[in-house]
């Protein structure tokens, strides 16, 4: 199994199979709008931008498990991160990450790559790299900004 083999819904709740990503190198990110990291928006869309043409896809997954940071509907999230940083990488349909509601890509994820302390995503903006041929290679905690996984994302481009 890998990352090919799941399909998610996008921000439109249109059905998106992650094959459509084959051949590139993947940051996926559970997001939240009233976090006090949200501001890393800023810096995954610099990831985004300054390596797109390189093969970087970042996949944007809100999350509303931790202290309800992203309660808005699936379009109020989308305008915000439009708004407030010109967030122009795929964003999908809010899901959850832990617990018997857990999207699949997500269990898959917490899988492969295993937290700290256990299994479970302990809060927003926790980041999963994904290789080329659909592997997950990394997983990062929230306090590891965009800009300190750059290094790690070049290996893989």
């Amino acid at each position: 199994m890998n990352l090919y083999d799941f399909t998610v819904l996008d921000i439109n709740k249109k059905p998106v199979s992650l094959s459509e990503y084959k051949g590139k190198v993947v940051l996926i990110v559970n997001t939240a709008t009233r976090c006090g990291f949200t501001p890393q928006f800023e810096g995954l869309e610099k990831l985004y931008s300054d390596y797109k043409d390189q093969g970087l896809v970042i996949l944007g997954f809100p999350c509303n498990q931790f202290a309800h940071q992203a309660p808005e509907n699936d379009a109020e999230i989308a305008s915000f991160c439009s708004l407030h940083y010109d967030v122009k990488f795929p964003q999908f349909a809010k899901i959850e990450v832990n617990g018997d509601k857990a999207d699949p890509l997500y269990n898959w994820l917490k899988s492969e790559q295993k937290g700290t302390f256990g299994n479970a995503i302990k809060w927003n903006f926790t980041k999963f790299l994904v290789d080329r041929e659909g592997n997950a290679v990394g997983r990062f905690a929230p306090t590891v900004t965009p800009a300190k996984l750059e290094d790690e994302i070049k290996k893989y481009l």
